[in-house]
């Protein structure tokens, strides 16, 4: 019963994390209402079979894959500019399907040659937390529209809505610091649920979305037609992978760093199992028309919220997620979910987030030091994400998906901050 309930609140927290992308992707590109639900299929079908691959033989801990953001980036920039490269949006997908097999090529070579365990090293306590900390204001945006009832061409704050959601964070955050176990375990789940209920009794929004159509579907291979190789696309999917495996490295080590402080994790971190098993899910995305993957960070925020850090559960949410896609009118369901709930429920999990980057800092043994790349970090990062997308218009892709990312520029950033001035201290110590 316990490992049953951890696995259904895993799957909630995972779909409610993940539905936005393929309907906002599938709105970008004039994609039908039929269209749109194989698109959130596809996409939910490729993340359940990408969590279980991982957890399975790749890092091995209960981190759920979500859709990358930076694919999400490369999708929303490459549908301005299909007319211009490409003679439709479908065949713009179709090199978008190119883009995701050629990266996950580019996982495979970077493991074969054991170049992901080198960039691994470059992860020290002070990048994870400039990590985290970017994140989280990266996301902070969405969180507080998303909770004002922003959105879906809703440009006027609901102040009904508003309401809701401070009542909703309130009581996520009670139920996740409650003294019985079981409820704070468990809280998530049970906040989605009463929010969900409270959300329609109080007419807030739309109900459950009618669905008509087949009740069993298998995923569609090529959906949008056979994959275009594209030069340009191409060249952009080999510097995204590299982005890629900044996010993924980083939360492989987040999420390892909290499951040692919960006593649950043993040995050393499979970096280059991850590699591998990176680029088969990114091929799969390629293959099923979806959106590519990549290990989300957020798990480090559940199992510090919820306590829960077996595998076991993990393992069996995914395989719900994969039985769940293949049922299009439980994708259905599952897209009704009303924002306000799952933003101001994710909310608090974020929120927790931000006490383990701290903890990260902490660890630094030279403060003087930490502090200064924190400083530089945080203004690069936290000030690109200032700057409006049309000023990046005459930029090439590759490098808007960097310069126009705050959370990865300043990322990289801290990286080579970090191991310069760490190389300054090793030379003024040897003198």
């Amino acid at each position: 019963m316990k490992t049953s309930l951890s696995a259904i609140q895993w799957m909630a927290f995972i779909i409610a994390g993940s539905i936005v992308a393929p309907i906002a992707i599938a709105d970008i590109y004039h994609l039908n209402p039929i269209e749109t639900t194989g698109m959130v299929q596809r996409t939910m079908f490729v993340l359940g079979i990408s969590s279980l691959l991982q957890a399975l033989i790749g890092h091995r801990m209960p981190i759920n894959e979500g859709p990358a953001g930076l694919w999400w980036g490369v999708f929303t920039i490459y549908a301005g500019l299909s007319t211009t490269l490409f003679s439709s949006k479908i065949e713009t997908l179709q090199a978008l399907e190119g883009a995701m097999i050629i990266s996950g090529l580019v996982f495979f070579l970077l493991s074969l040659f054991k170049l992901i365990e080198k960039l691994a090293q470059l992860f020290t306590p002070v990048v994870n937390g400039i990590y985290l900390l970017l994140l989280i204001i990266q996301l902070s945006g969405s969180f507080m529209k998303g909770m004002m009832g922003l959105g879906g061409g809703i440009n006027q704050i609901d102040l009904k809505v508003a309401l809701f959601s401070i009542v909703m964070v309130a009581l996520t955050f009670y139920l996740s610091r409650h003294r019985i176990r079981w409820v704070s375990q468990y809280s998530i789940l049970v906040s989605l649920a009463a929010g969900w209920i409270l959300y329609t009794l109080l007419g807030l929004g739309e109900g459950l979305h009618s669905y008509k159509g087949p009740a069993f579907a298998l995923p569609e291979i090529f959906s949008f037609g056979k994959p275009v190789f594209d030069s340009g696309l191409m060249v952009t999917s080999v510097f995204i992978t590299f982005l890629l495996i900044t996010n993924m490295l980083a939360s492989i080590r987040v999420t390892g760093q909290v499951l040692k402080e919960k006593g649950n994790v043993e040995g050393e971190m499979r970096y280059r199992a991850s590699g591998f098993t990176a680029g088969v899910n990114q091929i799969l995305g390629g293959v099923f028309s979806a959106i590519g993957s990549v290990p989300i960070s957020g798990a480090a925020g559940f199992i510090a919220t919820t306590g829960i850090t077996k595998l076991l559960p993990f393992v069996i949410s995914s395989l719900l997620i994969i039985a769940a896609s293949l049922l299009p009118g439980a994708m259905s369901f599952f897209a009704s979910l009303p924002a306000p709930v799952g933003y101001a429920v994710t909310f608090v999990i974020f929120a927790n987030m931000i006490g383990i980057a701290f903890s990260e800092f902490d660890r630094e043994s030279d403060k003087n030091r930490t502090r200064l790349v924190i400083g530089i970090s945080l203004l690069a990062g936290v000030g690109s994400m200032f700057v409006p997308g049309e000023a990046f218009r005459d930029v090439p892709p590759a490098l808007v998906s960097l310069l126009n990312n705050g959370l990865i520029l300043g990322t990289m950033i801290a990286v080579v901050t970090d191991q310069f001035t760490m190389g300054r201290m090793k030379l003024k110590n040897k003198a």
